[in-house]
């Protein structure tokens, strides 16, 4: 499936902003499963230098610095992708998840230690284990501990934000699609399972007679969890009880939220700011 995805982010300020330097994660990954046919970031004000490059993890990412007075910052991101990722295996066809835990690969190892979002945290591992009895496929783990998080728990924004924990997300059984993807992150790693977050996008149309996604018109968030050696990487939505097929787009991944950001940055001046994120995904 080909989309298009346009995402524009504002940023507008009190006062007045002498400079500012700017991290975006707003270029699409190529990956199996995920062709970029183009993309374009633009700026304003126009920055006086822009360099790109890829983050630890392999994202690419874009660095940029204003040195002009400004009191609005508008960034738009457009991307042109075709994304058909493949169906995982049967689940009765993955290792016990125990196996799984205790061999993973070397680039799934870094993706099974707790990061600066996401401490260890017993509540969301005790919550995820009831899904990983003995001897259990990983796969079959993995499904189930995503469906029950799609039935446990309310999507309702205003709730949470950026920093809002995991032990509060299982308190309050509510939150948007960072809190859900933080809270299997958190318990799958608590169990010894490779699991990464991933920052993308999902469609914003449902297909016809269809519901509408939730999460959709605004960045998205999933879980990748690791299979072994013979399946890989699986990609599972959480809020949507979804496994990711045709209908997202990846940025990015990493440990938890604060690794692709969209956008963060540094600025001078500025006082009090409001911001306005509008995305639109639709077939291109």
């Amino acid at each position: 499936m080909n989309w298009r995805v346009r995402h524009v982010t504002t940023y507008r300020y009190a006062e007045m902003v002498d400079m500012a330097t700017h991290m975006l994660h707003l270029s699409p990954r190529a990956m199996p499963g995920q062709r970029v046919l183009a993309e374009e970031i633009r700026c304003t004000p126009a920055p006086a230098r822009l360099t790109r490059g890829l983050d630890h993890f392999g994202n690419h990412v874009t660095w940029l610095s204003i040195d002009q007075p400004h009191d609005c910052f508008e960034v738009v991101a457009e991307m042109w992708v075709e994304a058909s990722f493949p169906p995982p295996p049967p689940a009765g066809e993955t290792l016990p998840w125990e196996q799984v835990a205790a061999s993973p690969a070397p680039d799934a190892v870094e993706f099974t230690f707790p990061s600066p979002m996401l401490p260890e945290n017993a509540a969301a591992r005790d919550y995820a284990a009831v899904s990983f009895l003995p001897g259990r496929p990983v796969l079959a783990g993995l499904l189930d501990l995503n469906a029950r998080i799609r039935r446990d728990f309310t999507f309702r924004a205003g709730v949470t934000g950026i920093a809002t924990p995991v032990s509060q997300v299982l308190a309050q059984r509510a939150g948007v699609c960072q809190d859900f993807t933080h809270l299997m992150l958190n318990g799958l790693r608590g169990l010894g399972l490779p699991a990464r977050y991933v920052s993308g996008y999902i469609r914003t149309r449902p297909p016809p007679g269809g519901v509408a996604r939730r999460g959709a018109d605004q960045s998205h968030a999933w879980v990748e969890a690791w299979l072994g050696p013979a399946h890989g990487w699986v990609g599972l939505d959480p809020t949507n009880d979804l496994v990711v097929a045709e209908e997202h787009v990846v940025l990015g991944w990493g440990r938890d939220f604060s690794d692709v950001s969209p956008l963060r940055g540094i600025i001078l001046g500025g006082g009090r700011h409001w911001l306005e994120v509008a995305v639109d995904l639709a077939p291109g």
